[in-house]
């Protein structure tokens, strides 16, 4: 058995870290002496330590480093490799937003978004597994990720195949200040039953209007051109909305080079009859 002293001593953790995992159930000492409180623990407890302190170097939130340490090696290594692939993500999308604000500031007066045009199509009725998350524009790209790729998984997983593409169904407004829902979906073929928060469902028929932009178009604020081009066009056309708007994203979008078309920003509407 080892003091916490010696115990923070091996692990490079603090009383206060301790006391904190403590509190939080990520790491409990295996025994408190109820005469003085004295914390003690087995050496046992030594390499889960020294994991957590590594994981908060990475700046791991608390709950996210319980789920990596609740199950095995196996299991804790994709959920590790699923939040790393979300922060890569969200530091894209930042690094793009910083590009995007330099641009405007040097060159005041230009346009955030070269013109293109806004096309309509007819989209099938789609069964699709998804995930619905409550998240704000920080944490956006993130959850896209990680949602998209948890859908992946248990698509594969049950020997069942995902078809072309995903998109993010946006059921609010997600801003800097605001939390909305919003609904990462992922389109598939065969038979595949429900599990935790994965629904499944189908998307019904409709006809959407939308344009196409890059990766890079796609960073927040920039992106918000491309809703405000379809939206301009579908209310100058007098077409009524019917549905909540999209990001439909391509194929492996993440290999698409950042400069080239990636993701279409649709908007349901109604069809018009002849």
């Amino acid at each position: 058995m080892l003091t916490i002293s010696e115990f923070g001593r091996r692990t490079g953790l603090s009383h206060k870290a301790l006391r904190l995992y403590d509190v939080s159930g990520l790491l409990s000492p295996a025994q408190v002496d109820p005469a003085n409180g004295y914390r003690w623990y087995d050496e046992e407890q030594l390499e889960r330590a020294r994991r957590i302190s590594v994981l908060r170097q990475l700046d791991m939130p608390l709950t996210t480093i319980a789920e990596v340490l609740a199950g095995s090696d196996e299991e804790g290594m994709i959920r590790l490799d699923r939040w790393w692939a979300a922060e890569e993500a969200t530091t894209a999308a930042r690094r793009a937003t910083m590009q995007y604000l330099r641009d405007r500031m040097s060159r005041s007066g230009t346009p955030g978004l070269a013109p293109r045009p806004v096309l309509t199509r007819d989209v099938p009725a789609t069964k699709i597994a998804s995930i619905r998350a409550d998240t704000d524009q920080q944490m956006l790209v993130g959850v896209i990720v990680t949602c998209t790729d948890e859908i992946a998984t248990y698509l594969r997983d049950a020997g069942v195949t995902a078809t072309s593409g995903s998109w993010v169904i946006y059921h609010g407004a997600v801003t800097p200040e605001g939390e909305a829902t919003v609904e990462v979906c992922v389109p598939f073929e065969g038979l595949l039953d429900p599990s935790g928060r994965i629904a499944i469902r189908v998307e019904p028929a409709h006809r959407e209007a939308y344009c196409t932009i890059t990766m890079d178009e796609c960073a927040y604020p920039r992106i918000m051109l491309a809703y405000d081009l379809v939206t301009d066009w579908v209310r100058s056309s007098g077409i009524p909305e019917v549905g909540p708007p999209r990001e439909i994203y391509f194929p492996d979008c993440h290999l698409i080079p950042r400069d080239e078309p990636a993701v279409d920003i649709a908007l349901p509407i109604l069809e018009r009859r002849p």
